[in-house]
């Protein structure tokens, strides 16, 4: 049978004008990044009932903690082995609704703290089906073009897409781009480190494996160091993160720089794989009742940890990490331990007690030349060790709830100048729940 029916064809020509045009969205909030503490800041600052522009350069929405696998909630529970959860907001939520869905959560519960893996997919539709519920307006693969500033105020950001410049008019901002792009491009003062780069990770998860004959992460690491040379390894030391069940592990295994220098960090992707190649033969070779069968099923995107952080009216430091120090604006909490990736075969691992507590002080959020800007994730002012500590996912999201409060406090105002008490009040669970 013939289908006869009509089909357009129909066609129109068009030019780019010279002048080129752009869209204008206006918000009460604005947020760049769509990590897990811009994810957090967005949801919590719609729920309080402000319109919210929700910014990212990926083309699609939940930063590393989709799209670099990172496979973990850390620093959400306090130390030993039957801690408390530190940060609520949108963590209940996640797991909740994970722990509904079979296979997508697993909590493992070490002497030191409770670690909750994560399957990415299930994540990346969570947060995707919230922000589209909450109603929040997204525009990703957006590249931050120019920031207009007046005074100590910054009023509307230009933005690149493929499809178009868009500019977007905000009463309040959020720098939640990991890198403190937004801040850097307003203009006012950041930080980067002194001694050389914070390495990141180029996560890959293999499918195919034989859990029951999975190696611990002492066994895989005395290996890597014993026969790294011969596989031309890089790092020398392994976490697999696996949820029983499966036959899946996320494997963190490699160090990559982090350069701020385009050309470079295009160049660092590549390696980057290239290591997870080298890293992935290893453990096929070396542990085959556990890998032999293994495929690769992903590749995150780069993993980034520290690279440019903000100047804030009060900068975060080690000492304060191990003092516990309760600061009078505290916004967040955490108990995660020192963990600095400053060289390239290991990292730095410095624990705490089971009582310990630290905190993030709101002077750590704002920029000091900036009064409705606030920076959140692993982009607030903090020294090199002492952001290492608290740049995890638990934090981050309390961050994330805290900027979303600050500025709704603010108004107009400016957020050096917000009621701290009243703050406090607002992020009580956050501070306070040892629920």
């Amino acid at each position: 049978m013939v289908d006869n029916s009509p089909v357009s064809t129909g066609t129109r020509i068009v030019r780019r004008e010279i002048a080129g045009s752009s869209w204008r969205v206006e918000a009460d909030i604005c947020i760049v990044g769509a990590g897990i503490s811009g994810i957090s800041a967005a949801l919590e600052a719609a729920r309080l009932g402000r319109k919210v522009v929700l910014v990212d350069g990926l083309p699609a929405l939940g930063g590393q903690a989709v799209n670099s696998i990172i496979a973990t909630f850390c620093g959400l529970y306090s130390n030993g082995a039957n801690g408390y959860q530190f940060t609520h907001g949108i963590a209940d939520d996640i797991l909740r609704d994970l722990g509904k869905l079979a296979g997508a959560l697993h909590y493992q519960r070490r002497p030191l703290t409770t670690v909750v893996y994560y399957d990415e997919i299930a994540l990346s539709r969570w947060v995707e089906e919230s922000v589209r519920q909450a109603g929040i307006t997204v525009v990703v693969g957006a590249v931050l073009r120019n920031v207009t500033v007046e005074g100590r105020r910054i009023k509307e950001i230009e933005l690149a897409t493929r499809y178009g410049d868009v500019k977007v008019r905000a009463t309040g901002f959020v720098d939640a781009s990991g890198d403190a792009a937004l801040t850097w491009q307003a203009g006012f003062d950041c930080r980067e480190p002194l001694n050389g780069p914070v390495y990141g990770t180029q996560m890959v998860v293999l499918e195919n494996i034989d859990e029951t004959h999975l190696p611990s992460m002492a066994e895989i690491g005395d290996r890597m160091k014993e026969k790294g040379d011969a596989y031309g390894l890089f790092r020398r030391e392994c976490i697999p993160f696996a949820i029983p069940g499966r036959n899946i592990v996320a494997l963190n295994m490699t160090h990559i720089e982090n350069p701020l220098d385009p050309l470079k960090a295009s160049v660092v992707a590549l390696e980057g794989k290239m290591q997870a190649d080298r890293a992935v033969m290893f453990l096929r070779k070396e542990f085959p009742a556990c890998f032999a069968n293994s495929r690769v099923r992903a590749y995150g995107l780069p993993g980034v940890r520290q690279t440019r952080w903000i100047v804030g009216t009060r900068q975060l430091t080690l000492a304060d990490v191990r003092a516990g120090t309760r600061f009078p604006d505290a916004v967040a909490r955490t108990a995660w331990p020192v963990e600095l990736h400053d060289h390239s075969t290991g990292h730095v691992w410095q624990t705490f007690d089971d009582d310990h507590v630290h905190y993030v002080p709101l002077g750590s959020l704002i920029p000091k030349d900036a009064d409705n800007l606030l920076a959140v994730g692993r982009c607030i002012d903090a020294d090199t060790a002492a952001l290492s500590s608290v740049r995890v996912m638990g934090p981050c999201i309390a961050m994330g709830a805290a900027a979303a409060h600050a500025l709704d406090l603010a108004g107009n105002g400016s957020v050096q100048q917000i009621d701290v008490a009243a703050l406090a009040k607002r992020l009580h669970d956050n501070l306070e729940s040892t629920r």
